[in-house]
């Protein structure tokens, strides 16, 4: 292995470009070269970060090892939630947008706003690699494929290209028709399969420090560009999949696209300095956000480990009954159809209907989609407890304290 300090930078290769439609301005169709740019082999290098970098990485690491210790008695529950803060953050680093509401009626299958759907798609693919991964204990490039297939198999313009490598050229930013004025073009896609086993070769190795293969593996994958469309959101699963297979979590997923996400600018120019060769700011800041993320989780725990003992002493159920086995249920998926309800509560429907009066009542949950049938309802705190996270993040990411509570 080749250890430095230094990285190599991209080499810029110029292609030949044709606008295959009449589509854009005279610039756009009169466009005759583009200026790619490669990333460089990266299974066989090392970086070494200076020391401070290396205790920010060391100290977030010790932050993320331990929130995941917390998690440990309550991990099913807890890791679901901050998936979905994971997946939720990821997806508005992309501008993909929804609220609470629209979010917890995606999970129940509601397809009304694609935002929202595209949120909970993120949701499954997170799950999806890091339980393969984890399972395998190694990256292959089916899991990747996978995670890609469970992100984009329902977005209506981009379901054919789903688990596929790309087989065309892309660009990032500039317009829409042609890669005039792009942020980054990357490499042309008869690079992209060479380029993607290298990386899967970095991703498996054991000696490189965790953080700095996190980071540089994500930088790395980004410039690769592999897929047509979710680069982003896959890259940044990665980055979970990452800790879990080399042990720095075992029980839950640390959010730290909010991280990223309250530095958006930060982290997209910490992603051009990798192509320059400088990967210390992508490193520096998933350091960063990690132990913000970690931080500010403890809080989050330990307010959804109080909620079934606070909903029980509200409500006194009775050993067994449905408002019992309601509580458990939402405590666990916090977005329940009418039809989930009445399976969990496994009782007469007079009683589950009693059941839900009861935490309606409480303001346990409520009902969100306003109709008599097919209804949806959520269990408010834990819905809130989305937002609520994500602000803390932001306030420690923007320097205004460190107090996760």
């Amino acid at each position: 292995m080749t250890g430095a300090t230094s990285w190599p930078a991209h080499r810029v290769e110029v292609r030949p470009w044709r606008q295959q439609t009449r589509s854009g301005n005279r610039a756009d169709r009169t466009l005759t070269s583009v200026s790619t740019m490669v990333p460089p082999y990266i299974a066989a290098l090392n970086f070494i970060p200076g020391l401070e970098l290396t205790v920010a990485s060391e100290r977030a690491l010790l932050a993320v090892a331990q929130v995941d210790a917390e998690a440990e008695d309550h991990s099913r529950a807890v890791n679901r939630f901050l998936i979905r803060s994971e997946s939720v953050a990821s997806s508005k680093i992309e501008q993909i947008s929804a609220s609470a509401i629209d979010y917890a009626k995606a999970t129940t299958g509601n397809r009304s706003n694609p935002c929202a759907t595209n949120m909970v798609a993120a949701t499954e693919a997170i799950h999806q690699l890091i339980a393969r991964v984890g399972l395998h204990g190694c990256f292959t490039l089916d899991e990747i494929l996978g995670a890609h297939r469970a992100l984009m198999f329902n977005d209506p313009s981009e379901s054919l290209y789903a688990g596929r490598l790309r087989d065309m050229q892309n660009w990032i930013g500039g317009s829409d028709h042609s890669p005039r004025d792009a942020i980054h073009v990357p490499p042309a896609p008869e690079h992209v399969p060479p380029l993607m086993t290298d990386l899967i070769e970095y991703l498996n190795r054991e000696d490189v420090p965790i953080m700095v293969q996190a980071a540089i593996g994500h930088a790395q994958f980004e410039s690769i560009h592999g897929f047509t469309d979710g680069n982003g959101r896959i890259g940044r699963a990665l980055v979970s999949a990452v800790l879990h297979r080399r042990g720095a979590t075992r029980n839950l997923v640390v959010p730290i696209a909010s991280g990223l996400l309250a530095q958006r600018d930060a982290y997209f120019a910490a992603l051009i300095a990798y192509r320059e060769g400088d990967p210390e700011p992508i490193i520096r800041l998933f350091a960063r956000s990690a132990e913000a993320a970690a931080v500010c989780s403890r809080a989050t725990i330990e307010r959804l480990n109080a909620l079934p003992d606070r909903w029980h002493l509200q409500l006194k159920p009775r050993y067994g009954s449905a408002t019992e086995r309601l509580i458990a249920a939402f405590y666990d998926e916090p977005a329940l159809t009418s039809e989930e309800a009445h399976f969990y509560a496994g009782t007469a429907s007079s009683n589950t209907n009693h059941a839900i009066t009861q935490l309606e009542a409480a303001g346990i949950i409520k009902e969100i989609t306003g109709r008599k049938r097919d209804r949806v309802w959520i269990a408010i705190a834990i819905m809130e407890e989305l937002d609520q996270l994500e602000q803390r993040i932001h306030a420690v990411m923007a320097g205004r304290g460190t107090d996760p509570s």
